[in-house]
């Protein structure tokens, strides 16, 4: 929507500025402005003679939008200040009140680093009860609202030590399924570490995984993959010793219950979706 005024003066510099009174408008306030008409002094004194005519306008949506986005900057802030609340509590409560917290905000994103010297019980059995905090802290920061605000509760660089660990399993039990012929189940896994595992066993040729179990017993296996040629017949374990292969297969029935599905799809499961941990919560 445009707001205009449109006023006379004795010059360009007088209509001007009673626009600009009309409007509402000081030195500061931006404005564009149109000559109709300029001035003409009368002949003589006398005769004739025309005042300026000017035409000031402003565009008033660019004013709401300025004020939604400090509006939502705003409300974005208040959320991010209620999840610390929630999150200092919690540790509060856990009787960790040396735990010092550090906040660090971005587009739609908000990282709690916790320090002090009973961190250690933040962490929990392998991120358990750090997983548990950001779940719950995640859940205050987003109760119904949009946009989604990623909410990351660490402590120094656990997360990036514990994605590193898990990257090195995943490809470790590949070369060990590649090598033997055999699956092997892991613990259960919160979706992001069960894709993070998937990713890393999906860069060695000759080994794929899959998930099973259901909800806090799911679980990534990990097994040779049937499409490769080095695994069609047990793996590489046939030729472990050299000479020729026995025309029977040595006399041993392939083992039919460590097999793994009959046509695996070898693109990464993104079981955590894009939003980490959990992904979002409705």
């Amino acid at each position: 929507m445009i707001k205009e005024a449109i006023c006379e003066g004795l010059d360009v510099q007088e209509a001007l500025l009673k626009a600009k009174a009309e409007l509402g408008l000081d030195d500061t306030a931006e404005y564009e402005f149109e000559i109709i008409q300029t001035e003409e002094k009368k002949k003589f004194g006398l005769f004739g003679g025309k005042p300026a005519k000017v035409r000031v306008y402003i565009e008033e949506v660019a004013v709401e939008e300025v004020s939604a986005e400090k509006s939502s900057d705003t409300e974005k802030k208040l959320f991010d200040d209620k999840a610390e609340v929630f999150l200092r509590n919690m540790l509060d409560k856990m009787n960790l009140t040396g735990v010092v917290i550090e906040k660090t905000t971005g587009d739609n994103a908000v990282e709690f680093n916790l320090s002090g010297e009973d961190v250690g019980f933040v962490i929990g059995r392998r991120g358990e009860t750090l997983d548990a905090l950001q779940y719950l802290t995640s859940l205050v920061a987003n109760h119904g609202e949009d946009p989604y605000i990623k909410v990351t509760v660490n402590t120094g660089n656990y997360r990036e030590k514990r994605e590193k660990t898990l990257e090195s399993l995943g490809r470790k039990l590949a070369f060990k399924a590649i090598k033997t012929g055999k699956k092997t189940s892991l613990e259960p896994m919160n979706p992001y570490e069960r894709r993070i595992i998937h990713t890393s066993v999906q860069k060695v040729n000759g080994a794929i995984s899959w998930s099973e179990g259901e909800n806090a017993s799911r679980h990534v296996v990990i097994g040779p993959d049937p499409k490769s040629k080095n695994n069609r017949r047990g793996g590489y374990q046939n030729n472990r010793r050299g000479g020729k292969r026995p025309y029977n297969g040595g006399g041993r029935k392939p083992n039919t219950t460590q097999t793994a599905p009959v046509d695996p799809d070898r693109v990464p499961l993104n079981e955590g979706g894009e939003t980490g941990l959990y992904g979002r919560i409705n």
